[in-house]
């Protein structure tokens, strides 16, 4: 059981920060409103952001939190 557990404590903290990389750099994104397609990209970029958010909290609660 500690083997599996040291595995899927391998697997999250890379996924975390993963998704916590992804998050900073949407944040960063800046939008170009007058672009064509932008504020698509822009809607997209922010359900993406939640999702990650969702993730994390997700994997966060199924093993702690001891990856920050």
């Amino acid at each position: 059981m500690t083997d599996k557990k040291s595995a899927e404590e391998a697997d999250r903290t890379p996924a975390l920060r993963h998704l916590r990389e992804l998050i900073a750099a949407l944040d960063r994104r800046v939008p170009h409103i007058e672009r064509i397609g932008e504020t698509a990209i822009a809607r997209d970029a922010a359900t993406l952001r939640e999702k990650a958010l969702a993730r994390i909290a997700q994997l966060e609660a199924s093993g702690g939190n001891r990856s920050r």
